[in-house]
């Protein structure tokens, strides 16, 4: 039996049944929030991130302003069911890439938190 055998067998039985450590899977909740958080904003955009050996699939939604937010959404499928549902294109970020917006709205977001620590420091 090897190291990663032993660490399987180890994270067996947890929450749900599943390994843990492993992806957890989507919730009422984090529906819940995306279709809110949707509803909120407008100029709403949806990208989808292939799941990975850490995470499930997760779609980011990107309101016009760069604003955004990322969930688990389960598949490419059900990120398109729910951008059809809502008239919200749906784009993989694999083939697109991140949109410029969000990009920018991140940085804005860093260096306002960068000027408030430093009037707080002051």
């Amino acid at each position: 039996m090897g190291l990663f055998d032993l660490l399987r067998r180890r994270g067996r039985g947890g929450k749900g049944g599943r390994a843990s450590g492993g992806p957890r899977g989507v919730t009422d909740a984090d529906t819940r929030h995306l279709a809110e958080w949707a509803a909120a904003r407008r100029g709403v955009e949806a990208y989808v991130e292939p799941r990975t050996t850490v995470t499930e699939t997760t779609v980011v939604l990107v309101a016009h302003d760069g604003e955004w937010t990322r969930r688990r959404i389960g598949s490419l499928g059900a990120a398109q069911q729910f951008g059809r549902k809502r008239s919200i294109p749906v784009y993989e970020v694999a083939k697109t890439g991140y949109p410029k917006r969000m990009r920018e709205y991140t940085e804005r977001q860093r260096i306002l938190r960068r000027r408030e620590q430093t009037e707080r420091d002051s």
